[in-house]
């Protein structure tokens, strides 16, 4: 009886573990030589939410920002996330630090 109740309880627990993520708004970036399409997200504050990172350039990229404390690098192709902590109202630039000289792209969270 119990080992058929094991089965049972590793669904029901990775069910609650993808819908604790399925809910969260989500917003997608891609980047390309290190430019950011699109540059601005705009975003509820206080709210957490998830960016889907996409490297759709030739070579590798990354997704940093000094103020949110996350970094991400890619290969050319990849595709990841990452989650955002609930912000306070403002702006919080990120950058690619394979592209230093090209500009910044930017979250505000209204």
């Amino acid at each position: 009886m119990q080992r058929a109740l094991l089965p049972a309880l590793a669904l029901l627990a990775a069910g609650f573990a993808g819908g604790a993520q399925a809910g969260l708004p989500t917003y997608e970036l891609t980047i390309r030589g290190g430019h950011f399409e699109p540059a601005t997200i705009e975003v509820p504050a206080r709210q957490r939410f998830k960016i889907v990172v996409i490297n759709a350039g030739n070579g590798p990229t990354e997704f940093e920002s000094t103020p949110l404390r996350v970094e991400k690098v890619l290969s050319p192709g990849v595709t990841s996330f990452v989650v955002i902590h609930p912000l306070k109202p403002g702006r919080y630039p990120f950058f690619d630090e394979f592209h230093m000289d090209l500009p910044e792209g930017e979250i505000i969270a209204k």
